[in-house]
């Protein structure tokens, strides 16, 4: 007898998961409804910011790599039809539109949301968030050549979305809570040779501070925000990367257990405590801990079809962190345990002023094991150094980081 399947979500990861059902399930025992918020097919959130330099939507749209007939129907998404209500005992999902799904699995997949700091003015004429086509499609309209921009938020998304305001010929500057760019990913080291690149393609950033307010001009449009310690700093748009929340609202009312921080709360197998739901992606709190790159994501998404394919399925085995990234020009690189925080650790810096180049490596207190590392402005070592991550090093690290 044929199952039916309902997929809350349809970004990245919940492609992921149709396409790992649609590929294992050869009889057809699953019946696949997808219940999409955004308007369009899941597409490459990943690179979605080349849609700003030209690439179309159709060129991020996610394929399918399962042909479909009669024999064996595509999955049947639902466009513009969020889920509003879980109703467990019924075993039912109700969207928007009043349409009630029954299901025999359950998987939730609906990713997560911008985080706005909760700051007088953030709802301006001129304020955007940087996460879907529509998002986009708002601050190239808004854009005007040679007029200031702020990003808030110093991490990957928010150097992508000073790239973003760079291409549309604004003027960008960026605003960071940390004391330096980028800190989940590289340390203050890197951080400060990275501002000090980006500075000189006329990124001003701006870090250790924190936004306090946007502020309105006579027309009541932003005319720049006012930081922490108290600075005014000129805007004619503010961008919103400051992070994002798990998008979970549907597990309290349905009786589910969240993250600390958020998010459907799921064992290493990414069950609920309810047998028949799972969550994946950057809504899952796998073990209490979201995680909120793809990667991660889509390994939740290929565990989770596994079991509901009757497979063996190991557990989630944690995030890899590890990234090579070029952002405004500048390659940047971070792997394993990059600040140096592990006891009796011991690191190897090479800093040249000259090249704006910057490599650490973070060795166990014996010298030759590599525990991580960081590279900013040259990050062609990445791969050699990733590799040797977690065994002895095959060359003194004068040599490992020489130019």
């Amino acid at each position: 007898m044929r199952k039916t399947l309902v997929v809350v979500g349809y970004g990245m990861v919940g492609h992921r998961l149709v396409e790992e059902i649609r590929a294992g399930d050869t009889s057809g025992h699953w019946r696949v409804v997808v219940a999409a918020e955004e308007p369009r097919p899941a597409y490459d959130r990943v690179a979605l910011s080349s849609y700003v330099a030209g690439t179309s939507v159709a060129e991020l749209t996610l394929p399918s790599r399962t042909a479909t007939s009669q024999d064996r129907p595509g999955p049947e998404v639902r466009l513009s039809t969020p889920a509003v209500h879980l109703d467990r005992a019924a075993r039912a999902v109700t969207l928007v539109d009043g349409t009630r799904l029954s299901y025999d699995a359950l998987v939730l997949a609906t990713g997560s949301r911008p985080f706005v700091p909760p700051v007088p003015g953030r709802e301006l004429p001129g304020c955007f968030t940087y996460r879907t086509v529509e998002d986009l499609d708002a601050i190239r309209e808004a854009a005007r050549a040679g007029a200031p921009g702020v990003v808030i938020g110093g991490g990957l998304l928010g150097l992508e979305a000073a790239q973003a305001l760079r291409t549309l010929g604004m003027r960008a500057r960026v605003v960071e809570l940390a004391p330096h760019l980028m800190p989940l990913q590289i340390d203050a080291g890197a951080g400060r040779v990275l501002a000090g690149l980006v500075a000189g393609l006329g990124v001003e950033a701006y870090c250790g501070r924190s936004l306090a307010a946007v502020l309105p001009d006579a027309e009541g449009r932003v005319r720049g925000v006012r930081l922490s310690d108290g600075s005014f700093v000129e805007a004619r748009m503010v961008i919103f990367s400051a992070g994002v929340r798990p998008r979970d609202e549907l597990a309290e009312p349905a009786g589910l257990a969240r993250g600390e921080r958020g998010g459907f709360l799921v064992d290493s197998h990414c069950r609920t405590a309810d047998a028949r739901v799972w969550a994946v992606g950057e809504c899952a709190a796998v073990e209490g801990r979201c995680h909120g790159m793809a990667a991660p994501g889509y390994r939740m998404a290929e565990i989770v079809a596994r079991q509901l394919l009757g497979a063996p399925a190991e557990p989630f085995p944690g995030a890899d962190t590890s990234a090579r990234l070029k952002l405004l020009g500048v390659e940047v690189a971070g792997f394993g345990d990059v600040h140096g925080s592990g006891e009796g650790v011991l690191s190897f810096v090479r800093v040249d002023p000259r090249a704006g180049t910057y490599a650490k490596l973070v060795l166990d207190a014996d010298g030759r094991t590599l525990r991580g590392g960081v590279l900013a402005g040259d990050a062609r070592g990445y791969p050699g150094l990733r590799a040797l991550l977690g065994h002895p090093l095959t060359s003194p690290p004068e040599r490992l980081l020489a130019p």
